[in-house]
């Protein structure tokens, strides 16, 4: 699914994300303007059922939440899990997703349980809800990604190199890793549960109603469903509808 067609649509909804290669959640833009994966189309339905087209604002992963607060995009959309740490910069919608997490190592290494790590340099997207389960393994060197338009694939070029043993992510990230990258292989997963949602300014009520009306409404008539299982078809779908939503989608 690509963007809606301003000039059709009329509104704009400036959404922040980073333009990275991190398939089924997105791909790297081949244009600076249009992009693909579950979380683009699940913005192009909310976004057309508030009559809006998007505009991505593509940023390093530590400059979406600022650009937001300064009114620079209207939200971020980008695999934010709602931490207490977030939640105190954007008011989050209501979830469009919801991820454990995964260790992953090279192929050739033999860890399998969180204690077996002692001594492991491990990496993560610094100030993540990924960086907080690192931190509860013990005996590990963390070391923190982020300053760079492309950290997931930073992370898997320093695993890949020897510079780190390992990184955490969302379990997603092993859909593509453990079906097309023989280097690569889950050494374990958190069932963390984290919720993701998109943060507007703190205050804009009125935007953050909108698309929680909108994401209820694809979650209801099975829209959103059917995009999760377009990319991700090895998970579940997480969401289930309000009881006021699915009354009306009956």
């Amino acid at each position: 699914m690509n963007d809606i067609d301003a000039q059709d649509a009329g509104r704009v909804l400036r959404l922040a994300c980073i333009d990275s290669e991190a398939l089924p959640l997105f791909a790297k833009s081949p244009d600076g303007r249009t992009r693909s994966g579950y979380e683009p189309a699940a913005a192009a339905l909310v976004a057309e059922r508030m009559g809006a087209a998007i505009e991505w604002v593509m940023l390093p992963w530590e400059d979406m939440i600022p650009a937001v607060r300064r009114g620079d995009a209207d939200a971020v959309w980008c695999g934010q899990g709602m931490t207490p740490e977030r939640a105190a910069l954007v008011d989050f919608t209501l979830p469009y997703a919801v991820f454990n997490e995964t260790l992953v190592v090279r192929a050739d290494d033999p860890a399998r349980s969180a204690e077996e790590l002692a001594g492991y340099r491990i990496g993560a997207i610094a100030n993540s809800t990924n960086m907080k389960l690192a931190e509860t393994f013990p005996g590990v060197e963390l070391v923190s990604f982020g300053a760079s338009d492309d950290v997931f694939g930073d992370m898997i070029a320093a695993t890949r190199s020897g510079e780190i043993d390992g990184f955490v992510d969302d379990d997603v990230v092993m859909i593509p890793l453990g079906r097309e990258d023989p280097d690569f292989v889950e050494a374990f997963t958190v069932l963390t549960g984290n919720r993701w949602g998109i943060g507007v300014a703190p205050g804009n009520d009125a935007l953050r109603a909108e698309l929680d009306a909108a994401l209820e409404a694809v979650v209801a008539d099975g829209a959103l469903a059917e995009v999760w299982t377009e990319w991700m078809p090895l998970l579940p779908f997480p969401l289930a509808p309000s009881a006021a939503e699915a009354g009306r989608a009956r």
